[in-house]
């Protein structure tokens, strides 16, 4: 298809993280590091939580879903990043563009929802113990995680074909470091208005429907631990839901920004800065806010290290299992 002089499915260039930095191998040299640890901490929270029977609970159910989804999320994004940085070069495909647009939707929508259904799960766990086993069931726990993905993939099929739709006729050249709604809208030549406008509907919606569970789920638990007698019940509470607020601050915030506030807050230089934060930083956050504070997940990889280090290899090194251990 011909729109003009410009194809609609030529390549896009990305014009990426680096181009405007003083120091950009030093930057490349962090956004590797925190790659590799994003993946080797999501990683080890979904082996610990399936190797250890203390962590076959709910809780660590979805938390498992959650590294999943990280793990995805920045390999979405980052590799293809890192790639171009190293061969000096910036092109991506129109479909590759697509692919990239679509498993980027999908993957943020489901983190949304599971977020959100996640402060159900504290909300039963808090305000009624004792029916926990039978309302956070296996069924439900997994209706949870089919819901998340569903939603997230239902946001991926309405968004991307008709974003990439639209006759891309301007330079081509997308002042991003991925192929994000906002930035590739900018280059269309038509009028985008109605769609923004259909699109910023659907992300308040996207957002106000888990917020609006984590809203009425933590005022009941704020409620409950306020009537707790017992102090270190009212301290286990507080330390299990702020991790979970912590995140869920953090990935809202940053979404808020990019696809709710208007135009004039926006420029091109703070979308990226804002896009590397949910995108490069949450991932590795997340498993490190979740176990840090946990003493089952901190006991369970002990107790991992612990039978690691017995094996064979690591009886030659009894001095440095001591030091790693302790």
């Amino acid at each position: 298809m011909e729109w003009g002089n410009y194809s609609m499915y030529a390549d896009f260039v990305l014009l990426g993280l680096f181009s405007n930095t003083r120091f950009p191998w030093l930057l490349f040299a962090l956004i590797v590091l925190v790659f590799v640890i994003s993946i080797a901490s999501n990683t080890i929270m979904i082996i610990l939580i399936h190797m250890d029977s203390h962590l076959h609970t709910p809780m660590y159910y979805l938390l498992s879903q959650l590294s999943l989804m990280d793990i995805l999320y920045i390999s979405t994004i980052v590799p293809k990043m890192l790639v171009d940085q190293m061969m000096g070069q910036r092109a991506i495909s129109f479909a590759g563009c697509t692919a990239q647009h679509f498993l980027y939707l999908t993957l943020a929508g489901a983190e949304f929802f599971l977020l959100g259904l996640m402060s159900y799960d504290r909300y039963v766990a808090i305000c009624s113990p004792l029916r926990y086993p039978v309302l956070m069931s296996r069924k439900v726990c997994l209706l949870i995680v089919v819901a998340a993905w569903l939603g997230g993939s239902i946001d991926g099929f309405l968004l991307t074909p008709v974003t990439m739709q639209f006759p891309f006729c301007a330079s081509r050249e997308i002042n991003h470091f991925f192929c994000e709604v906002p930035a590739l809208l900018k280059l269309s030549c038509t009028d985008t208005s109605t769609y923004e406008t259909a699109m910023y509907v659907c992300c308040i919606m996207m957002l106000l429907i888990p917020f609006s569970v984590i809203s009425a789920s933590y005022t009941r638990i704020l409620i409950t631990v306020y009537r707790m007698s017992e102090a270190e019940g009212r301290r286990k509470a507080v330390a299990t839901c702020s991790s979970h607020m912590v995140v869920v601050s953090l990935f809202y915030g940053a979404a808020m920004y990019t696809y709710v506030l208007p135009h004039s807050y926006h420029t091109p230089e703070k979308d990226k800065a804002v896009s590397a934060f949910y995108t490069i930083l949450t991932p590795l956050l997340n498993p490190l806010i979740y176990s840090l504070r946990n003493k089952d997940v901190t006991g369970a990889l002990k107790k991992a290290l612990e039978k690691l280090f017995e094996s064979p290899f690591f009886l030659y090194f009894p001095y440095l299992t001591k030091l790693i251990l302790f």
